[in-house]
């Protein structure tokens, strides 16, 4: 199964960036993966929130096949703790292709990329930073593969 993130604008914390890179490199020994950056919208000012939600939806609906598997990071997604988030994770990699984790812009998604996903994951019912989220999904992704391979680095 091949993992893809799409993330909305690129990552500009030279902090975040190292650990997402490491984490990236790292999760690449278990599986592959990949992030495909949208780039962030320019010349925002005259746009509503609507509009630059559905400019940001045409251009992640572009980086979607039609068999992928979506899954939306998403406030309002299910929650899981580790243990769990890698039970689930192992199923896709058994009935995934391509299984797609999409990180939306600052205020979310549009309708279709609603309509789209297959199902919504939230990290916690607290709030991150767009920037802070890409960071921490990668290493709970890393996390999961550890935990699928019975390997240390999770401890319960």
């Amino acid at each position: 199964m091949k993992t893809v993130l799409i993330l909305v604008g690129k990552t500009v914390n030279k902090h975040f960036v190292a650990g997402i890179n490491d984490y990236t490199e790292r999760i690449g020994h278990y599986m592959p993966f990949i992030i495909e950056t949208i780039p962030e919208l320019k010349n925002t000012k005259n746009l509503s929130e609507d509009q630059q939600k559905e400019m940001e939806g045409d251009l992640i609906m572009k980086q979607i096949q039609p068999s992928d598997t979506v899954v939306l990071l998403d406030e309002h997604g299910a929650e899981y703790r580790s243990i769990e988030y890698a039970k689930w994770l192992q199923k896709k990699q058994n009935t995934a292709r391509r299984l797609v984790f999409v990180i939306g812009g600052p205020y979310g998604f549009a309708q279709k990329i609603y309509d789209r996903c297959n199902e919504k994951i939230s990290l916690s019912k607290m709030t991150f930073s767009h920037q802070m989220v890409r960071l921490i999904f990668v290493e709970q992704l890393y996390r999961a593969c550890t935990i699928i391979k019975g390997e240390p680095y999770h401890h319960e």
